[in-house]
């Protein structure tokens, strides 16, 4: 009777797909929808929140026995088996991730966002760190990461108040395959041009610091938070803010280790197995080039994904094979990395990937 119910709990959780969550914004462009299969229209589609569980904007679950319901409610009925052991522990049974794919057709705002300490004590939410896969850019696309050298407080609130502020930041030109970590404290703008998959952590709170005068959707001049964002900034300046890693065909490559999400790359041209198991976090797969399948090995479930289309892999049934079908598919993989316990080692393993 007892091997009976494990059977029904394992087979309930299988690979879940979303319905679209596009946000129009003043910056957005107009290939997100025909890179989701969509049909396009002439709307400023900036955003397509992949895997949410921000109460503003939460995720629809569009495949199986969940189809509908939203993320959290689903969560919140399993949430060690969907999230993992470690995961559901540290974040109170919440999604600790929320990934993106961003199209910016005009360039985002110079912003900043706050690190876990002040964005709980300020507005009690996590923090936002996050990094960025550029998906296909423009002919002399570019972004803006860091300062290029240090500068004052006194001298940021100058700057920011005769719109000079983009002098002194780094200006980055970018290509497909680059990637940018951006910690809590950097300041940082995508500019136009410019297709990227986002990770983050799951928080809404960004500090704009300067956005070029513009109006808003709503006509209105957008509101800036420049006391907050001189909180946040963190001035040091950095030799490389490109994070530099391995892409290799055939081959999970880390991107990189940090102590808020992992990520991986993989280009395939013929079926790649994870067996993800050891990490005991949920998996969020977002399928950047190139349509696959997704088939569990616990369970036999099988889920076709999309080119510009995600999925979360519930944690207790992370071993999958993931299947081109077409000649070659590019995956990003994000996950919590609880496999190595010591905070040391932890540590360790993200300087030694950000000071490459």
């Amino acid at each position: 009777m007892q091997t009976h119910k494990k059977k029904i709990c394992m087979t309930l959780l299988y690979p879940f797909l979303f319905e679209p969550n596009l946000h129009a914004v003043v910056w957005g462009g107009r290939r997100l929808r025909p890179y989701k299969g969509m049909d396009a229209t002439e709307d400023p589609i900036g955003e397509s929140w992949e895997v949410s569980a921000v109460p503003s904007s939460t995720s629809i679950i569009s495949n199986g026995a969940f189809a509908g319901k939203d993320l959290n409610s689903v969560i919140s009925r399993h949430p060690v088996k969907i999230l993992g052991k470690a995961v559901a522990r540290k974040y109170g049974g919440q999604l600790p991730l929320l990934v993106k794919f961003i199209d910016a057709e005009g360039d985002l705002s110079i912003q900043v966002h706050p690190n876990d300490e002040m964005a709980k004590r300020v507005h009690g939410k996590l923090g936002k760190s996050e990094i960025w896969y550029i998906i296909d850019a423009k002919p002399g696309s570019f972004l803006y990461a860091g300062f290029q050298h240090e500068i004052t407080p006194e001298e940021y609130k100058r700057r920011v108040a005769e719109g000079s502020i983009v002098e002194v930041l780094a200006k980055h030109e970018v290509k497909s395959g680059d990637v940018f970590y951006l910690p809590a404290g950097r300041v940082h703008a995508i500019c136009g041009g410019i297709l990227l998959a986002e990770v983050q952590q799951s928080s809404d709170v960004t500090y704009r610091i300067f956005d070029y005068n513009r109006l808003g959707m709503d006509g209105k001049p957008r509101e800036l938070h420049t006391e907050l964002a001189a909180q946040a900034l963190d001035f040091h300046v950095e030799d490389d803010y490109r994070t530099q890693y391995s892409n290799q065909s055939n081959r999970a490559n880390l991107v990189i280790d940090s102590p808020f999400f992992s990520v991986r790359v993989t280009e395939m041209t013929t079926p790649f197995h994870r067996n993800l198991i050891k990490y005991d976090s949920f998996i969020i797969c977002m399928c950047i080039k190139g349509d696959c399948r997704l088939r569990m090995r616990t369970t036999d479930d099988e889920v076709q994904l999309r080119e510009g289309h995600s999925a979360l892999i519930p944690a207790s049934i992370a071993d999958y094979d993931v299947i081109p079908l077409h000649g070659k598919t590019r995956i990003l993989d994000a996950f919590i990395d609880n496999k190595d316990r010591s905070l040391g080692s932890q540590i360790t393993r993200f300087l030694h990937i950000t000071s490459k």
